[in-house]
């Protein structure tokens, strides 16, 4: 058994695509696709919906990418609480925190917690939550 990939689904497809490559150098796997027919909705249980979708790769990650899925019909409501039940964020380590933490802010993103040091003085181990432009969860990671 392995992991395949991580999917989201999105308002706007390209732009969220856009936010990842931009801010985490992802890679197109596979451009824009539409998906449609019973093929599609036998598997998923929405009748006659249609999906548009796209494949990115995800860095140091070989083999498993991340999946952004546009519906033709989206149930729109409020960004997930980070103590919401289900599956809770995306988890980015990077070289350094605040330059990733300022280029998801002018990206479009949002913060959610604050820097934090969960190592100690000597060894530090940073993280902080934020937002992608659509408000999924993302927890970036730097450690020393």
């Amino acid at each position: 058994m392995r992991l395949s990939h991580i999917s989201l689904t999105a308002r706007d497809a390209d732009a969220l695509a856009a936010f990842y490559r931009r801010v985490f150098g992802c890679t197109e796997l596979r451009a824009r696709r539409r998906l449609r027919g019973a093929v599609v909705w036998r598997g998923n249980g929405l009748p006659g919906t249609a999906i548009d979708s796209l494949w990115l790769g995800l860095p140091g990650a070989a083999g498993v990418f991340l999946e952004i899925l546009e519906y033709s019909e989206t149930q729109h409501g409020v960004a997930p609480a980070v103590n919401s039940p289900g599956y809770g964020h995306l988890s980015f380590v990077v070289e350094d925190l605040e330059a990733t933490m300022a280029a998801i802010l002018a990206a479009g993103g949002q913060t959610q917690g604050e820097i934090t040091n969960f190592g100690s003085a000597a060894a530090p181990f940073l993280i902080v939550y934020v937002r992608d432009p659509e408000g999924n969860v993302i927890e970036l990671e730097q450690p020393d």
